[in-house]
């Protein structure tokens, strides 16, 4: 099996932001500690609680080779817990850690926090900047605003930390072109190694989004910016971004040389990874699996000594060939359209002809990739594709 990514999931925030559609809760911090504990024990004894779940799993030592940590706001744990999660990867899996991640939110960022994260093996932040503009941060319920940006990146790289990566929201309420980039150009001064630009989603998961659907004006529902707008949003950040230096890499990603984000790129290149803690996923290949989303229940299941494992999805040929498409067409890099036909037995011709010839995607010898202008509309590029 090749080296495998490790995902640790701490579902706790300091408040839920409007927009948010995370399995995350706000919890008093005397449940952090058991929470940790039951992880680093799923961690332990991972295969016995994979048979009790009908998952196959290769019984040769894996070796991980990235770690990331995110929620929730994991930087809210003391760093201590931190510490015992990565510890407890450590003691189980052979690993030699080229690049360990732990999403942090401004706010929560201090000198002694940031020199413990280093000691303890984390050498990547990945920032809930979101927005430099203090009335769209209040409007979407974050807790932190322009000033703890600009006081926190400096704590970071004091402590040692080399490889930050920024996080953006294009399309939050009140936010206008102005704005937008205006929170671009304060992003490219502080000279991040990678950032992530994600375009606002409106769905009933997030009380923002029911408030939307259901015609309300609360949340600000009603300062949303329009999808054209959200297009442009989007489209100016790779103008922006591009000019700045930055590749873009994935659809919402762009990264300095180098930095391009390790664990991330084996979730899109479909190579396996093991998620532990609440609502966590994982992936073997053959098969998908998710833990329980309710952190008290995951907790309760582990601590009896049961599979916290809430379903398991075999991966069959049909749905891995969908995923090489959703997941690989994300790459700017693009697929291997010879390699997929051959390996599933399809032929895929007139449908990239099609394709190609509306200008929805484009082909270079072996190698297909969305159109550079279909990239803010790539959902509904994908689905023409599997049609």
């Amino acid at each position: 099996m090749d080296n495998l990514g490790a995902y640790i999931q701490v579902p706790f925030c300091q408040t839920k932001c409007t927009y948010c559609n995370f399995h995350t809760g706000v919890v008093s911090s005397g449940r952090f500690a058991p929470y940790v504990e039951a992880v680093r024990r799923e961690i332990a004894v991972h295969r016995a609680l994979f048979d009790a779940a009908g998952i196959s799993w290769p019984s040769e030592p894996c070796c991980v080779d990235t770690v990331y940590i995110g929620g929730g706001t994991p930087s809210l744990l003391d760093p201590s817990l931190l510490a015992g999660l990565l510890r407890a990867v450590r003691e189980k899996f052979s690993c030699t850690w080229s690049e360990v991640t732990l999403e942090a939110d401004p706010e929560t960022i201090e000198p002694e926090k940031a020199a413990r994260w280093v000691a303890d093996g984390i050498n990547r932040i990945s920032f809930g900047s979101q927005s430099f503009v203090d009335e769209e941060l209040k409007a979407a319920g974050r807790m932190h605003r322009r000033a703890d940006i600009y006081r926190a990146v400096p704590i970071l790289l004091d402590a040692g930390i080399r490889n930050i990566s920024f996080d953006l929201i294009a399309g939050l309420p009140k936010q206008t072109r102005v704005s937008w980039r205006h929170s671009l150009a304060e992003c490219i001064a502080l000279a991040p190694e990678h950032v992530s630009v994600y375009m606002m989603e409106i769905d009933q998961g997030s009380r923002l989004g029911l408030e939307v659907l259901q015609g309300g004006a609360r949340y600000s529902a009603r300062d949303l910016p329009s999808e054209e707008a959200m297009t442009e949003f989007y489209e100016l950040a790779q103008a922006e971004l591009g000019a700045a230096g930055y590749e873009q890499y994935e659809i919402s990603n762009w990264a300095n040389p180098g930095f391009a984000s390790k664990h991330n790129l084996k979730y899109w290149r479909r190579e396996p990874y093991l998620g532990f803690g609440a609502g966590a996923h994982s992936f073997s290949g053959t098969q998908r699996w998710a833990n329980l989303h309710d952190a008290a229940a995951y907790v309760s299941a582990i601590e009896s000594g049961r599979s916290a494992v809430e379903n398991v999805e075999a991966v069959t040929r049909e749905s891995a060939l969908e995923e090489e498409f959703f997941l690989g067409l994300r790459q700017l890099a693009g697929i291997d359209l010879t390699r997929i036909e051959r390996q599933y037995g399809v032929d895929l011709r007139e449908k990239v002809g099609r394709l190609t010839s509306h200008g929805m995607v484009e082909r270079r010898g072996d190698i297909l990739r969305l159109a550079p202008a279909k990239l803010s509309v790539s959902n509904e590029v994908l689905v023409e594709l599997l049609r």
